[in-house]
């Protein structure tokens, strides 16, 4: 996706686990769609941070989780689901076993973030497991704070 463009439809999901969205429902508040893999070290690793963004920022900032598959051992839910409470991952996860909102992203890497501002607007993107600060700067001047 190039900066600026569209929130795609939410559709396409072989599953969800903790709640449905629709590109609707994230209309009107910042967006925060981040990618991940039950077989990615590195999405493992960057969860915690995931999930700080998520407590922090939970009125003002909507989260999603996109599990998006490497390999064919990717597609059990049921690791899906183990892995989601183990990394206590409470935000709505659209399960894409077959790549399709990853292709609407056009999405290549786990982990990879997409910050969308309250009209649907792609503002930041990122991927690697490094650069947390910066994707913290980029959802605060998304939602309008102030740095220190």
């Amino acid at each position: 996706m190039k900066l600026r463009e569209e929130l795609p439809e939410l559709t396409g999901a072989t599953g969800w686990l903790n709640g449905q969205l629709s590109k609707g429902d994230l209309l009107g508040k910042p967006t925060l769609v981040h990618f991940w893999s039950v077989s990615c070290g590195l999405c493992k690793e960057a969860m915690p941070e995931v999930n700080e963004f998520r407590d922090e920022y939970e009125d003002e900032l909507n989260i999603l989780a996109v599990h998006m598959p490497r390999s064919e051992d990717d597609l059990d839910a049921a690791v899906i689901e183990a892995m989601a409470m183990g990394h206590d991952i409470s935000q709505p996860i659209f399960i894409d076993s077959e790549h399709k909102l990853t292709e609407a992203f056009e999405n290549k890497y786990v982990p990879a973030y997409y910050v969308f501002d309250s009209e649907g607007k792609l503002r930041h993107f990122q991927a690697g497991g490094s650069g947390m600060n910066m994707l913290r700067k980029r959802v605060n001047r998304v939602l309008g704070i102030e740095e220190k």
